[in-house]
């Protein structure tokens, strides 16, 4: 049976770890900084909205293909997961399309004729007659949206249940997990879900990974089902625009921000009151046509993105005599594309199991 050590209790390491778990033969303990309670900048997974709007092009659509799936059978079959179904619509800006979608979050979700047509339940574009002014087209498809608050604590629960075992480290090198399986055996197998922390993690130090700061505001108002994301805003090439309700009485988020290379973990009120503003606009129904100031406020929040160049590393390699198998750098789609990376690092310790096993009989 391997023991495997799960670096990062995040949404793509608790993933992991529960997938890993149920796969029969893996000894499984997930060690981390920060876990589902805590708050903090760099622990990004309980800052996200989250809901589900594809990103990746379609030459990397995998992960999401794969996620989708489970996300929905989720929201209809385990209420107790914290996921809800909602209507997601994306609205392409006149002047995005124009300058070729230059903003923050330039990528597949804004494509004329997207890959994720095929994929989304209900997929359809909007009429010319559906669209706000000044947007060039737009669609809407069926979606979710998560309560990170209650779906953290619930993928815990499920690790704990298929016999994963937690314990809250700080790491100045990779090889240090070898030693931290509940078992006291040294770990064969260490998966490396360390998000952004990855650009700082001894063995790892991997330069392309650095933060898109998020900002939003949580409160208590509530939006219609529908969740809307536009291709831009006129306050600044890395602000957008979403507005999303949580299930369970999560309350509703307002976003957001996404600025490159930016790790002030403080909210800026300057950038709090336009969010708020553009929430109101696009939602009006949120205040009743009131205005930011009937908006019912709980809480600011800053998430810092773990962002790769080149995209999410799912790959195996040796340090120091151990194998590890990376799972990171998912910017803002981690919860999308979960269960899809999840199951390639499956795959990837399989192969290593399999390899381990040939050798030996050599």
């Amino acid at each position: 049976m391997p023991t495997i050590v799960v670096l990062g209790a995040g949404v793509s390491g608790l993933t992991t770890a529960l997938l890993l778990a149920k796969q029969k033969g893996n000894v499984v303990t997930v060690v981390a900084k920060h876990m589902p309670g805590d708050y903090d900048a760099e622990y990004t997974s309980p800052w996200a909205g989250a809901n589900v709007l594809p990103m990746a092009l379609e030459h990397d659509s995998r992960w999401e293909r794969r996620t989708w799936p489970e996300l929905r059978r989720l929201a209809a079959e385990v209420p107790e997961a914290g996921l809800h179904v909602q209507t997601a619509r994306v609205l392409r800006r006149e002047k995005d399309v124009a300058k070729g979608f230059k903003a923050a979050l330039a990528d597949g979700l804004f494509q004329l004729s997207p890959w994720y047509r095929e994929v989304m339940d209900n997929f359809r574009e909007l009429p010319a007659s559906e669209l706000p002014k000044g947007m060039h087209s737009g669609c809407e498809f069926t979606s979710v949206c998560i309560n990170t608050a209650i779906y953290l604590p619930w993928l815990v629960g499920q690790c704990a249940k298929h016999g994963v075992h937690f314990k809250r480290a700080v790491l100045k090198h990779i090889s240090e997990a070898t030693t931290l399986s509940h078992t006291g055996r040294r770990a064969d197998i260490i998966v490396n879900a360390s998000g952004l922390l990855a650009c700082r993690l001894g063995g790892v130090m991997d330069t392309k990974v650095y933060p898109a700061r998020g900002q939003i505001v949580l409160v208590r108002n509530e939006a219609k089902s529908v969740m809307p994301t536009t291709s831009g805003c006129d306050d600044g090439d890395d602000e957008i625009v979403y507005v999303m309700q949580r299930a369970l009485g999560g309350g509703t988020i307002l976003g957001g921000t996404y600025t490159k290379g930016n790790w002030d973990a403080n909210p800026d009120p300057n950038i709090a009151m336009r969010i708020m503003r553009r929430a109101v606009e696009t939602h009006p129904e949120l205040t009743g046509g009131k205005g930011v100031e009937a908006l019912d406020i709980i809480r600011h929040g800053v998430g810092l993105r773990p962002v790769r160049e080149g995209g999410v590393r799912i790959e195996k390699e040796v340090i120091g005599g151990t194998w590890v198998v990376h799972n990171y750098g998912h910017a803002g789609w981690g919860y999308q594309g979960s269960y899809g990376c999840a199951e390639r690092v499956l795959e990837l310790v399989d192969e290593i199991v399999g390899k381990t096993k040939r050798e030996a009989k050599l």
